[in-house]
């Protein structure tokens, strides 16, 4: 397993808004934590609020990895996030942790960032 390549390969595919090859990085139990707000428990919540963030709330999503560092089956990156909304562009600073299993899939991701700046509050 590549650690490093799956997680750029897992940014590559908001890049291009690919919502099945995004699920599809997931173990079926995973963990998406969008911290500050309530986790997404398993693969099938995880492709509703994917499914939202590309069916509704962002015309696009863009990562951008400025740093990316592995620790065996954990990744961690610096990025900035550039969501293009329905009547603005927001470009948020964000640091994700990843947990990958044995299979090369994400089993846990959170991203820690500030909702404010992404609320425009």
């Amino acid at each position: 397993m590549d650690a490093d390549k799956t997680i750029r390969n897992f940014c590559e595919h908001w890049n291009r808004s690919d919502i099945d090859a995004i699920v599809d990085s997931f173990t079926d139990d995973a963990t998406y934590h969008n911290i500050p707000m309530e986790p997404c428990k398993g693969k099938e919540a995880i492709r509703i609020f994917v499914g939202g963030m590309f069916g509704g709330m962002a015309k696009s999503v863009h990562f951008e990895i400025k740093h990316q560092v592995v620790n065996g089956s954990i990744v961690m990156n610096e990025r900035v996030d550039t969501i293009t909304l329905q009547d603005r562009k927001v470009a948020l600073p964000v640091c994700g942790v990843f947990e990958m299993n044995n299979d090369g899939k994400i089993s846990a991701w959170r991203d820690y960032f500030d909702l404010a700046q992404f609320t425009g509050n």
